[in-house]
Parts: structure tokens; sequence; C-alpha cells
């Protein structure tokens, strides 16, 4: 049996408010804040059909560069998404990058200091 290699992931934050906010800002989209024994924000998808995520507070877990790098999907519209991040008090690492025949990828650092990345096919 083939499953995805990814079913969920976990973004996880210091201050869950400025979190959240950046998130919502730079995707254009709400989050739904749900808490299961921490709190989380899920991100907006189909959790039915694929993988499925979420910014995380959590006792004994911090933000921070250098540990799991976490794609999310820009939606067709990467450099509408890269654009945003600045004003929404992050930081563009690496910009739009081509990685034939894989589509493009970018990099940022968010508000709590994870480095996330971006995918699109266009």
């Amino acid at each position: 049996m083939k499953n995805n290699a990814v079913n969920w992931f976990e973004i996880m934050v210091a201050d869950f408010d400025r979190a959240k906010a950046f998130y919502e800002t730079i995707l254009g989209a709400p989050m739904e804040v749900t808490d299961c024994g921490c709190k989380m924000a899920l991100f907006p998808a189909e959790y039915d059909k694929g993988v499925g995520g979420c910014i995380t507070l959590m006792d004994g877990c911090k933000p921070g560069e250098g540990g799991t790098l976490v794609y999310l999907n820009a939606g067709g519209d990467l450099d509408g998404v890269l654009s945003r991040i600045p004003g929404a008090g992050g930081e563009v690492i690496k910009p739009r990058t081509a990685i034939p025949p894989h589509g493009f990828m970018g990099l940022f650092k968010d508000t709590e200091g994870n480095v996330v990345g971006l995918h699109s096919m266009v």
C-alpha cells in the first residue's frame, strides 16, 4: 500500500497570535483555531484528500531555524506569497528558484524564526 510521504505537519510557534496573523496574511486565508491539548491553528486544506497541518503552541517544543523543513503549497501564486512576507514581519531567505521538473520553490523565515519552504508548479 502506498501513502503520501507526509500526512500532517506542525510548525512550532512561541507567539501564537503573531504567527497566526503572519500565515493568514501571506497565504490570504483564515486559519481555524482548535485545542487538542495544545493550541493550534489549522492551515486551510481538504483534510480528507491528503496532507494537512497547523501552527502549534506546545510546552516543550520551540520554533527555530535548522529543524524540520516543511513546504507549503503556494497555490500557483509563489511570487504573490513571497511578496507579502516582508510586510507581514517575515524574511525571504531564497527567492523563486526553479527546480525542474518539479516547478519552483522559495524559502522564508517566519515571525517565530522557523525556516519554511513554499512550492508551486508555475
